[in-house]
């Protein structure tokens, strides 16, 4: 035994088993024991070896293969040898349940979960404060809040973790709102005080709500109770920069100590995302160690604000500097070149994808496929999608807006229908290029059946722009009487969707000199939005055009009297 205790290594292992075997010691439960603790912790392929041979494992054996096999991440494993334990005849016990939960949380098998959840309370193991936890830890994981809360709400005992495990479970299911309710009860009720994992978990609850009120809070407690770590002064920072407090998140970015990559990218992304692109960069060219996060967030910054010639030259810096681009910070300069029609750029993309075998998956593909066609290379577009391995909503739906912006409305049709076909479910964007394409192509019967399928079949509710597209086909046929009846339908009449709608219907009205119609819509708008110019400028050139010149004369000088203005018309060329 000594022996065994001070083994290092395998070659020394197998020295030691053999001489237990000569001796005929190998059978003896305290010596199987601790040779299975051993090589579950040291080499696994050689403990399930061992664990072949044993014509009896105990309860202990089979704990410790469970827990190496979970450790390895091996979950099928250690869930058959949970269940082989039972058929043995042993009971399971407050050692194995953590485990076996963790493995069934790893595979995301609610029922089975539900129905071990059932063997350890009939076993009385739910009593056990840590088997309680890891139960937690299992319905947080798969997103089960009710059993969640019923399982919490019935512990008899929590300790800190038990309070850790149902703040996060709730956050990880966004019920963000909840998470911090358990928060402002455990301050209530419990005895135990919140330690990092319970502040950084409910900040970042209080920065998806936007909530300061209780991210104040906490902040006060760390600062009085606690103490800062790098780890909540991050989560702090990252709390007020997205809550739109740059400067406090500055106050505690310059007073940490300590500064990791993380941190540094927090406060960068930070400023990126205000805008502040000046005091990104700043604070960038000081930054001790720049990952490639580091580096993609800084070039997005310059893409997000149509730079992409300052992306560009970011992106070169970062080859000298020997950190290698993975396919996310090509894809960000990708979007960057659609958005301006970059194609030289683009291309050159495109090529350093290919010279150094990076995979043109889904992902790749799409903003390829995007680039090409907002470029107007629709050929290459194709020739991209035809070539991808795999493609998903996103590959499907860019192919399609991407035939249907460049006005070939039946090819664009007819892949969203081979699209269907292989079974790939459309989304909202989809019907965006669907229905775009059909209006384009003044295919009215497609277009009110595609429109139509999307709440019928899809249960995917039309956006302004599905009601656009669909507005903006009907009034091109001149089908201005349903094109209102279609705006008539629209949920709760929402303004920021019916005034679109009705200045698409009054353009259309124009079009076709439909005057009478024309002064009907004009006069809702106006009910709704008095003082907008467009309205009152497409009613006077309605009149106009149909030579009723006092009326027209009329209108316009209600809008000198209104103080209404057109606003004067603007476009962004990409800089050469």
């Amino acid at each position: 035994m000594d022996l065994l205790r001070s083994c290092k290594s395998m070659s020394h292992f197998k020295q030691i088993h053999a001489q237990l075997f000569t001796h005929g010691l190998h059978r003896q439960i305290y010596i199987l024991h601790k040779l299975m603790a051993f090589t579950t912790d040291v080499n696994l392929t050689h403990a399930d070896k061992i664990f072949s041979q044993i014509e009896c494992p105990t309860l202990f054996i089979y704990n410790l293969m469970i827990k190496a096999h979970v450790k390895s991440g091996n979950y099928r494993k250690a869930i058959f040898l949970f269940d082989e334990l039972r058929m043995q005849g042993l009971w399971p016990d407050n050692y194995t349940y953590p485990f076996v939960f963790k493995a069934v949380g790893g595979l995301r098998m609610v029922l089975e979960g539900e129905k071990i959840h059932g063997y350890a309370f009939k076993s009385g193991d739910l009593y056990d404060c840590y088997v309680c936890n890891s139960v937690l830890d299992l319905y947080g994981e798969l997103g089960c809040v009710q059993s969640l809360a019923k399982v919490f709400d019935e512990m008899r005992v929590r300790d800190l973790i038990s309070w850790n495990v149902m703040i996060s479970g709730l956050v990880k299911s966004r019920r963000f709102e909840d998470a911090i309710g358990v928060y402002k009860r455990m301050r209530r009720e419990a005895s135990v005080q919140p330690n990092e994992a319970t502040v950084v978990s409910t900040v970042s609850a209080c920065t998806s709500l936007k909530n300061l009120d209780i991210g104040h809070e906490i902040h006060e407690y760390v600062s009085i109770e606690m103490g800062f770590t790098m780890i909540i002064g991050n989560a702090l920072l990252d709390m007020y920069a997205k809550c739109g407090c740059l400067d406090i998140a500055r106050g505690i970015f310059d007073a940490m100590p300590e500064k990791n990559v993380i941190c540094w990218t927090s406060m960068i992304s930070a400023y990126v995302s205000s805008g502040h692109l000046d005091e990104a960069r700043a604070l960038f060219e000081n930054t001790p160690v720049r990952d490639l996060i580091l580096w993609t967030t800084m070039i997005n910054g310059y893409v997000q604000f149509n730079k992409v010639n300052e992306a560009m030259t970011l992106f070169r810096y970062m080859q000298m500097d020997g950190v290698k681009p993975d396919k996310y910070t090509l894809v960000v300069l990708l979007t960057g070149c659609a958005q301006l029609g970059a194609l030289e750029q683009g291309e050159w993309i495109h090529a350093y994808l290919e010279e150094n075998r990076i995979c043109i998956d889904a992902v790749v593909g799409t903003a390829l496929i995007e680039m090409y066609a907002k470029c107007g290379c629709l050929e290459k577009s194709l020739h991209i999608f035809y070539q991808m391995k795999q493609r998903d909503t996103a590959s499907w739906t860019s192919v399609v807006c991407a035939l249907a912006m460049n006005g070939d409305s039946h090819r664009a049709l007819q892949l969203f229908s081979e699209m269907i076909q292989v079974g790939i479910r459309p989304d909202d964007i989809t019907f965006i290029g669907v229905l775009s394409a059909c209006s384009h192509g003044g295919l009215v019967e497609e277009g009110r059946m595609h429109f139509d399928s999307m709440t019928k079949i899809y249960q995917i509710e039309p956006k302004l722009e599905h009601y656009g597209c669909l507005i903006d086909l009907l009034g091109r046929a001149g089908l201005l009487d349903e094109a209102e009846d279609i705006i008539k339908k629209v949920p709760d009449q929402d303004k920021k969707i019916i005034i679109p709608l009705y200045g698409a219907l009054l353009s259309a009205c124009r079009s076709y000199e439909n005057v009478d119609m024309g002064e009907h819509i004009a006069k809702k708008l106006l009910e709704i939005e008095s003082s907008d110019s467009g309205s009152h400028t497409l009613l006077a050139n309605i009149y106009a055009a149909a030579s009723r010149w006092e009326d027209s004369t009329r209108v316009r000088r209600k809008m000198k009297t209104l103080g209404t203005k057109k606003l004067q018309g603007s476009s962004t060329l990409e800089n050469q």
